[in-house]
């Protein structure tokens, strides 16, 4: 386990424009460097490169990080492999620590379960290589198919005999624990080969490393299902893989699209075929998981399913999923009792490609095509349709990708965008509705199970979610992560990270981002201990989501002009006016919290069951009301919706 002192080292070494230098053609501008993203296609430079703060973020697609992060996006390596990489490049020699006793069992776990998996891939391979019978059947299946070997070998297929225990029996006898088999699904509790008789599918982690098997029957008579698939495990989540996505990542982020298919066949006929930026959803309906994995490296996928009534039902059920998380959808249905695999095979690479790009359409017009002969001349079913298209371009979270399916609908139903507009923010605030309820619901079934001993009796115990304040907090924490070692106060010598907490320590319960309430309260610790988190402390810190908002808030996508000092002379520049925005940042939030306090002693009035509690409540809404005014005062503005 790489020592915490090895890991410092090698983030405070690597130069963030040298690691990223060696991939990305930069540019500089200003301080920082410029140049186009590797992770997503671009004509304009959005990728920036910040050696102030050692990191560098993508204004385009989102991606940022550190020296590390870069290197595990760019070439799908693990954290550790990662750091090993950059040691290397810097001649850094590593430091190993004993990791704890619970780390070292999770750790040889996974190594150990990894390292199972590396094996049952050179057991099926040997099997379909170098025995009778995996020749004759695996090998001869997978040469009908029209996999070269070269193929067969990069996406590591094999073979499992027929036989009851034939690779437990050798796992066994090669020193593997049969109790991790099991965990693994490849040797079942009556301690026989989970996969026999059938070809293998390896399943690759995105760093490369296998994760999973799937295995196909050859015979129309055996029991059983087509295709088995491994049970999760540690090292295995199906709904957050994608078949091929390890073989074609680099390629997806080149064509900037990402084909989906069905089926592991139809990837590998593709990649071999040259269209290599193709993935399968691994044996499982798609999932959100798997497409944020795909967001990662294209904003843009393709739907390549057969047109049959089952590939039309998996198409329909993805759509709505992709438009979900923001990423740009096109759909194309491979003509009857054809799937990408076979029409491949038909009509060759030339073929293909020139059939997917006249046949590619829209969701809106895929499903126009669809429903043509359902709805022509029944104005019921056409309206019925177009009240089911207003739904799913109701989940659409951006407006000017909405608006372009609002014309398009328009102008082929003949009825007005505004009608079509109005009904779709009908559905938005529908779903939003009914969002609230359920986070409600959920509120207050989590408020039942607390004992009535745990119940709040104070003001400040009372937590409220009526209001979102996360773009206060948001800045809060922006001004925090910026300045915090900044000194607030000469004559005190506190800091802004002391100000900010010891001003914010009695809304902390308040708080709608739980991890803006988490940062703080590691900052509580820290200053504890008589210190104040400068950015480093931040960009260092072992919470990966809480590096990923320091990286978020350094990085600045604008530079100030050189002719800034010119005409300001007489005036600080941004960077030095942290006391102005701290306590701005402070006050602000603080008078919006009490603001909703207040209304929240109104409603325990209006609710209350004694006169008791409602002078009690009275009492304290006075109390509030007072804060709310002297936090307001300095501020000199109007809140609408507090």
């Amino acid at each position: 386990m790489i020592s915490q002192k090895s890991i410092d080292e090698i983030i405070d070494t690597a130069r963030i424009e040298e690691v990223v230098g060696d991939f990305v053609t930069l540019k500089r501008r200003g301080i920082n460097f410029i140049g186009l993203c590797p992770f997503h296609n671009e004509k304009t430079p959005s990728f920036n490169v910040n050696p102030a703060r050692n990191i560098f973020k993508c204004f385009g697609c989102g991606q940022g990080g550190d020296s590390v992060q870069f290197i595990m996006e760019h070439d799908g390596m693990s954290f550790t492999e990662a750091l090993r990489y950059l040691a290397a490049k810097y001649k850094i020699e590593i430091e190993e620590t004993k990791p704890s006793a619970e780390q070292q069992i999770l750790i040889d776990e996974t190594e150990s379960l990894h390292i199972i998996n590396q094996y049952a891939v050179g057991f099926y391979s040997d099997q379909l290589f170098n025995t009778d019978m995996g020749k004759s059947v695996g090998l001869s299946y997978f040469k009908q198919r029209g996999f070269l070997e070269e193929t067969i070998k990069k996406f590591n297929l094999g073979y499992s005999p027929g036989e009851r225990d034939a690779f437990t029996r050798n796992a066994v006898k090669a020193g593997y624990n049969p109790d991790l088999l099991k965990k693994l699904g490849l040797t079942t509790a009556s301690d026989n080969d989970f996969f026999r008789s059938r070809v293998i599918f390896p399943i690759h982690g995105l760093s490369g490393k296998i994760s999973a098997f799937a295995g196909r029957t050859l015979s129309s008579e055996a029991f059983g299902p087509k295709y088995l698939n491994s049970p999760e495990s540690a090292v295995y989540n199906k709904s957050k893989t994608l078949y091929g996505l390890f073989h074609a990542k680099q390629a997806i982020r080149k064509h900037d699209e990402c084909l989906l298919v069905e089926g592991y066949t139809d990837v590998i006929s593709l990649h071999q075929g040259g269209v290599e930026n193709v993935v399968a959803s691994s044996g499982t309906s798609l999932t959100v998981e798997q497409i944020r994995l795909i967001k990662r490296y294209t904003q843009n996928i393709l739907i390549v399913y057969d047109g049959d009534p089952a590939g039309i039902k998996a198409a329909l059920r993805g759509i709505e999923l992709i438009l979900e998380e923001d990423l740009k959808v096109k759909i194309v249905l491979l003509p009857d009792k054809h799937d990408p695999d076979s029409f491949f095979k038909e009509v060759g690479h030339s073929g293909f490609t020139e059939f997917i790009e006249n046949n590619k359409k829209d969701f809106v017009s895929f499903r126009i095509s669809l429903a043509a002969d359902e709805i022509k001349g029944d104005p019921v079913k056409k309206m019925g349709f177009i009240q089911e298209i207003v739904r799913t371009l109701a989940k659409i979270p951006h407006q000017l990708v909405r608006a372009e399916y609002i014309k398009e609908i328009s102008e082929k139903y003949k009825i007005a965008e505004q009608l079509i507009t109005l009904d779709i923010n009908r559905q938005v605030i529908k779903m939003l509705r009914e969002r609230e309820e359920k986070a409600e619901k959920d509120k207050k079934q989590q408020e039942i199970s607390i004992d009535d001993s745990e119940q709040p009796e104070t003001a400040t115990e009372i937590r409220v979610s009526t209001y979102d304040h996360s773009v206060q907090e948001k800045d809060l924490i922006r001004v925090l992560i910026h300045f915090g070692d900044k000194i607030f106060d000469e004559n005190s010598g506190a800091t802004v990270a002391q100000y900010i907490y010891n001003n914010t320590v009695d809304i902390l319960q308040y708080f709608d981002v739980p991890l803006y309430k988490l940062i703080l309260e590691n900052v509580a610790n820290l200053i504890d201990s008589g210190q104040s988190p400068g950015p480093d402390y931040f960009l260092k810190h072992q919470d990966s989501e809480i590096r990923n908002v320091a990286m978020n808030a350094l990085q600045e996508q604008y530079v100030y002009s050189e002719k800034w000092n010119k005409p300001l002379q007489t005036q600080k520049p941004p960077e030095e006016n942290f006391v102005k925005d701290a306590l701005f940042v402070v006050r602000i939030l603080k008078y919006r919290k009490f603001a909703r306090i207040c209304k929240e002693m109104e409603q325990k009035m209006l609710e209350s069951k004694s006169p008791e509690d409602e002078i009690k409540y009275l009492k304290m809404n006075m109390k509030l009301q007072e804060l709310k005014r002297e936090t307001g005062k300095p501020l000199n503005i109007i809140i609408f919706g507090e």
